[in-house]
């Protein structure tokens, strides 16, 4: 009794362990996973799942360097013959699926370098704010603002006022609800550039959500008044009529409900949100 007991657990052993060492599972988002091994699901038909690189290119954003497809079997991943020898990169957008990133393990399996080699050329620039501001812009766009600070504030420790960095920063601050280190940021990049519209539509909103909300009110309207986009017109003034919405100050809510459709669209979004506070004012 005591050695079947022994070669049971023994059994349960190498079968989890062998379980665990080809596992892939694909709860990843892309954005987490850059400069890394990567595979993505296989369809419901297929027998293989496609891998490759995944990486920042500064100009085109998020990219998935295609290498072949491999199947998993009773030894680990088998790596399959590449049907082609051109090179196949493929952007990636918001809706990309969840990947797998491969464990070290697994890319030796597969006989992969840590990372290509051909990585190197797209990091020629890396330590220069130019390339580390594009790199916080990626991150921003596809929301994950919690990594773009750390590329975006090595950039700024180099260049402050480097063209669009500050934006950037001040975007991911305010993203992260970091609102006083937003506020920091803008307050200095007005001081450099005034005539720059989109530090006070991001100033007047992190003052908003801090409470100032009467610096709010000025800031918005300089940036309404050096502005020529009347999209960014009213979502700055919609953001001022939300606050005395929420504070219910009619006065001051009517004077930024009017601006919101005098530069909203007709039926757009910000017009409909006038509407709809304008419906619950007396609700509690």
């Amino acid at each position: 009794m005591k050695i079947l007991t022994t070669i049971l657990l023994l059994f349960t052993f190498v079968g989890f362990s062998q379980t665990e060492f080809v596992e892939i599972q694909f709860n990843t988002k892309y954005y987490e996973a850059v400069d890394k091994w990567v595979a993505f699901p296989k369809s419901e038909e297929g027998t293989s799942y496609s891998f490759g690189f995944l990486y920042i290119d500064a100009d085109a954003g998020f990219t998935f360097d295609y290498e072949s497809d491999f199947m998993i079997t009773e030894n680990g991943l088998k790596k399959l013959p590449r049907a082609f020898q051109e090179s196949l990169k493929s952007r990636l957008a918001p809706t990309t699926a969840d990947v797998a990133v491969l464990t070290n393990e697994q890319i030796n399996q597969l006989e992969l370098l840590t990372e290509p080699k051909w990585l190197k050329f797209y990091k020629e620039d890396d330590g220069k704010p130019s390339y580390l501001k594009q790199i916080g812009y990626h991150y921003n766009h596809v929301g994950a603002s919690h990594l773009a600070l750390n590329p975006l504030l090595k950039a700024y420790s180099m260049e402050p006022h480097f063209n669009g960095l500050e934006f950037e920063l001040a975007y991911a601050y305010n993203a992260l609800k970091q609102f006083d280190e937003a506020i920091i940021i803008l307050e200095k990049a007005i001081q450099n550039n005034p005539n720059n519209f989109y530090f006070y539509r991001e100033l007047g909103y992190a003052l908003k959500y801090t409470g100032k909300i009467e610096i709010a009110d000025n800031v918005y309207q300089k940036g309404i008044s050096i502005s020529e986009n009347d999209f960014e017109k009213s979502e700055m003034a919609v953001n001022m009529a939300q606050a005395y919405f929420e504070l219910r100050n009619r006065e001051k809510f009517d004077e930024w409900a009017k601006l919101t459709r005098k530069y909203a669209e007709k039926g757009s979004r910000y017009a409909q949100f006038i509407d709809l506070f304008e419906t619950k004012w007396n609700e509690n």
